[in-house]
């Protein structure tokens, strides 16, 4: 059996975890649990997976869990240093990394200096580190596996490729809520309505993210150091039917695409299966009905955030950590109500432009990059919501 820790494991990629376990229960030993606050869903877990250890956010989650479960029997941590003990648990072969932002930064950089396989699917931690990461799993003998449908695309298309026979990769996105909404609209826009999202079911900071297209240009960055390519081979085309979820272009012009349903239950399971292909009780494509495939190139002016993230990519360093964090400060902020739609990318820019990029020699660079660019971002949200009242 495959020893398995889940750093996020009450979110949405985390709860699909445990789905593919459920389907498989004979091929995995849930050997640690990670999470936030949500503590109910979490007890729940516990008791069905019977992990060996468990980390929760705080204190008061630990306090709040144990109204839940008997704690005697039950070694359970707190904070980060909690989740890096699920992360580097002796028996955990493969980790699953899918706490959401920047927390999941240094547990899923043990996990790799441990040896650990890791099945990624905190976009983040490549974005704001993705060379410490790379370094790390090369040095220690672990594999990165990505779960983003578009990365994990991606990987089976290429099927070990070197980058070499690379001419581009092209990550497909939506488009969000508002491909095509109007322009002189979206400072109207209200977060009820950039959660619908019209396609796929995810967490609240990732769909703004969609909505945004800052989701496609943290994945441009994470496929650069999943894949060894530069920005100029990694191309962004909105698909709106979310059918096929990434392109590689070879040298020779060849393209090779991966289909499929939106269900990530897919890229999770070829995660956690791979090198191995296991069947799986989810319906394929009906190819007998209307398939419509329709590609274009996004528009830069109403979705700056992607220009954003390729500028941080070409800039290097500690910039797209900072990128990161005033990201995760300004989506935070508009989803509670204090700043506008338009101001999300305004914000990010002006911490971007307010940052010299610096060289990325250890993780401590990146940290104090991330802690910067917080507090400088929440100062900028500050003075933006203050004028907005």
């Amino acid at each position: 059996m495959k020893g398995l820790a889940i750093l996020g494991s009450t979110g949405s990629v985390g709860t699909n975890v445990l789905r593919i376990v459920d389907a498989f229960p004979e091929r995995f030993a849930v050997v640690g649990l990670s999470a936030g606050d949500n503590v109910e869903k979490l007890a729940e877990q516990v008791a069905r997976y019977r992990p060996r250890v468990v980390s929760v956010k705080s204190a008061a989650a630990r306090e709040a869990l144990g109204r839940h479960l008997d704690l005697r029997a039950l070694r359970v941590l707190v904070g980060e240093e909690g989740a890096v003990e699920v992360a580097t648990h002796p028996d955990a072969r493969l980790v699953v990394a899918s706490a959401v932002g920047a927390v999941g930064l240094v547990p899923t950089y043990r996990a790799l200096q441990a040896g650990k396989d890791v099945a990624l699917a905190n976009k983040e931690t490549l974005v704001m580190a993705g060379e410490l990461m790379v370094a790390q799993a090369r040095a220690r003998g672990g594999t990165l596996l990505p779960i983003d449908s578009e990365h994990c695309a991606l990987h089976q298309c290429l099927g070990g490729r070197a980058a070499r026979d690379v001419r581009r990769l092209v990550l497909t996105a939506s488009g969000g809520p508002f491909r095509t909404r109007a322009r002189e609209t979206f400072d109207r826009i209200t977060p009820a309505e950039a959660l619908a999202h019209p396609t796929w079911s995810m967490g609240r900071k990732i769909t703004i993210d969609s909505a945004t297209l800052m989701n496609k240009g943290l994945e441009v960055i994470e496929a650069r150091w999943l894949f060894g390519v530069g920005a100029d081979r990694v191309e962004v085309l909105i698909h709106p039917q979310s059918v096929v979820h990434s392109m590689v272009e070879f040298v020779d012009g060849t393209v090779l695409a991966q289909i499929g349903v939106t269900d990530m239950r897919l890229p999770i399971q070829y995660a956690l299966s791979y090198p191995e292909r296991w069947e799986a009780a989810i319906p394929g494509i009906d190819f007998t009905r209307a398939l419509r495939l329709e590609f274009d190139s996004p528009d830069h002016d109403r979705f700056p955030c992607l220009g954003l993230a390729y500028r941080a990519l070409e800039g290097g360093g500690t910039l797209p950590a900072v990128l990161n964090a005033a990201n995760e400060e300004a989506v935070a902020a508009f989803l509670d109500g204090r700043i506008g739609f338009c101001a999300i990318p305004d914000a990010i820019r002006e911490v971007m432009d307010d940052h010299p990029a610096r060289p990325v020699a250890a993780l401590d660079d990146v940290l104090a990059a991330d802690g910067w660019a917080r507090q400088r971002a929440r100062a900028a949200l500050k003075r933006r919501a203050m004028e907005t009242v």
